[in-house]
């Protein structure tokens, strides 16, 4: 999508702190941090929503969460633990429209939902 900003990320036509990335995948630090630890993991392949997903990405999804494993274990919480967070849809928080998960850490984040 010409005017996803993620994609435009993925392109490398916006910057952006990589933690993670290989061929199908993308994990960067969040500009607004909701935590100290705020990643995004992102598919390369443009996927609006959660509702948009096709048989043929469950594999890919399957491999993001080992991914945020990864990316939790280089960031030093996956012992200590971890959320993630995927919004779908306007009235779900989703406020750009390629799926993405957040990962969010580095504090206790209790009952509170971002």
């Amino acid at each position: 999508m010409e005017d996803c900003i993620f994609c435009k990320i993925i392109k490398g036509e916006i910057p952006s702190t990589k933690v993670y990335e290989d061929e199908e995948i993308l994990g960067f630090k969040d500009i607004n941090p909701a935590a100290p630890i705020h990643i995004l993991v992102i598919p390369k392949k443009h996927i609006k929503s959660l509702v948009e997903l096709e048989k043929e990405d469950e594999i890919l999804i399957g491999k993001i969460y080992t991914v945020i494993n990864k990316i939790a274990k280089d960031q030093g919480v996956k012992e200590k633990g971890y959320r993630v967070i995927v919004n779908c849809g306007k009235d779900g928080g989703q406020e750009v429209g390629h799926l993405h998960f957040h990962l969010l850490a580095g504090k206790p984040l209790g009952e509170k939902i971002v």
